[in-house]
């Protein structure tokens, strides 16, 4: 069983934070997945609402971001700090934060490698596999309501 990583999750502003948060997204989704440049920087950043996860240092260690429509993207977890629970907190808390925003359901497009991570919080699979930046995904669900 892997051990539980100490962590606190912050909403965060993109204007104040974005250095960091592109720092995390690059070394996990471009450096480390391949994904194009041109496609992770996708426009729509600003009006995103972002969460960083830091570790008992006060260092980011992950960041996801939540759109108005409801759709979780972008959540990454630095290599060395994965499969210690700092996923699972950033999910808690952006969930927290849709709750808050009335929105009825969350959904994603979950890298196939990870759907019993997003199982494991409650989403469940919605259609068949599709491929995003070379890389298999599925959506998932999850009701709100």
């Amino acid at each position: 069983m892997d051990q539980t990583l100490y962590c606190e999750v912050i909403r965060a502003d993109w204007s104040d934070m974005k250095t960091v948060m592109m720092a995390i997204r690059q070394a996990v989704f471009i450096d480390e997945q391949k994904v194009p440049e041109h496609l992770e920087w996708d426009g729509k950043d600003e009006e995103a609402m972002h969460f960083i996860a830091m570790n008992i240092d006060g260092e980011p260690i992950g960041t996801a971001r939540l759109t108005a429509e409801g759709q979780i993207s972008r959540l990454s977890v630095l290599q060395p700090f994965r499969g210690q629970g700092v996923g699972s907190e950033l999910l808690r808390l952006i969930e927290q934060a849709a709750r808050v925003a009335s929105l009825e359901e969350i959904y994603l497009h979950a890298q196939t490698h990870a759907i019993s991570f997003y199982e494991a919080a409650g989403f469940i699979t919605n259609g068949g596999v599709f491929v995003e930046a070379s890389i298999p995904h599925r959506m998932m669900i999850k009701d709100l309501r």
